[in-house]
């Protein structure tokens, strides 16, 4: 790596040449960067050992040699170029976390080519090139790939700058380009791990009947409709109505629960919405009809 004042400035230059799009965002040649790695530095010092151990020696082979591996780097050089140039990287689906967990942001890369694009790696501007992701983009057809996130804290996380990039097909040289796709992640407040029940003002509790049609309460008479069961006929009221009756029932309905943000009495707003979320969870895995009371909403 360069140093980091020279790193510093490349960053600003390349930030500048960079803008946030709503995608797909097709990579051009112009906006692909090169060097060697470690590897192509520690081969490139190596033929001119060589090179010049032929020099030296006036030795044909060494020259042929040399001159053979030299040709090699160059046109892997040119692979690795064009393992990235008219790529299509669009913004995937984001679920969303709870405060404290990873977001996951994905990224579908087009390959429109004819041929493979291999070693294709995904990863933040500063990241580690050890962390990011890696895989194929087979020909006229696209692969998706995840970039994880911190989110800390709740509301809309904004996606940053990330780089695709590629090694393929030596290792000689590192290609990549850097992309900013207009993504978010909606991060949740994080529940506490338990939390009192809802106190019995929330709307918690008695029973009501509602207007669906079931076989628990008989909540009286209809008359009688083309299709209904014989059995529910209400015969002993025939000689009355003059027209048959059938005998309607209804289900016992638990009443809504209404999780107000005023019941609570933590001052800190953080911890109320964390108690919130408990028990909103809650009430959605035990299956209970629930609405959300916050101030203004």
């Amino acid at each position: 790596m360069p140093p980091r004042s020279l790193r510093q400035r490349i960053d600003g230059w390349t930030a500048a040449r960079t803008r946030r799009q709503a995608g797909p965002v097709e990579i051009v040649r112009g906006r692909i960067y090169i060097l060697p790695t470690r590897f192509g530095c520690g081969f490139a010092l190596m033929l001119a050992a060589m090179l010049l151990g032929a020099m030296n020696y006036s030795n044909s082979m060494m020259f042929l040699m040399s001159f053979l591996l030299a040709g090699l780097g160059l046109v892997c050089m040119h692979h690795t170029h064009a393992n990235l140039v008219r790529l299509r990287a669009r913004a995937g689906h984001s679920r969303p976390v709870f405060a404290g967990e990873q977001a996951q942001f994905e990224v579908l890369v087009d390959n429109p080519s004819s041929r493979a694009r291999w070693a294709l790696n995904l990863a933040w501007r500063h990241q580690a090139a050890t962390s990011a992701t890696a895989a194929d983009a087979p020909p006229q057809d696209a692969v998706s790939l995840a970039l994880a996130a911190p989110a800390r804290v709740r509301g809309w996380h904004q996606a940053g700058t990330f780089r695709i990039a590629t090694e393929f097909p030596l290792g000689l040289f590192h290609a990549w380009t850097y992309v900013e796709l207009d993504m978010q992640c909606l991060v949740y407040p994080q529940p506490v791990p338990v939390a009192d029940a809802p106190p019995a003002g929330a709307g918690r509790g008695g029973l009501s009947s509602a207007g669906r049609s079931g076989h628990e309460e008989y909540a009286g008479l209809r008359v009688y409709q083309p299709g209904d069961s014989l059995r529910s006929i209400h015969w002993k009221s025939l000689p009355k109505t003059r027209m048959p009756m059938v005998k309607q029932f209804a289900e016992t309905l638990e009443r809504e629960l209404v999780l107000d943000w005023h019941t609570l009495a933590q001052p800190d707003t953080e911890t109320r919405l964390s108690v919130l979320a408990r028990w909103v969870l809650d009430a959605d895995a035990a299956g209970h009809a629930y609405g959300l009371r916050l101030p203004g909403r």
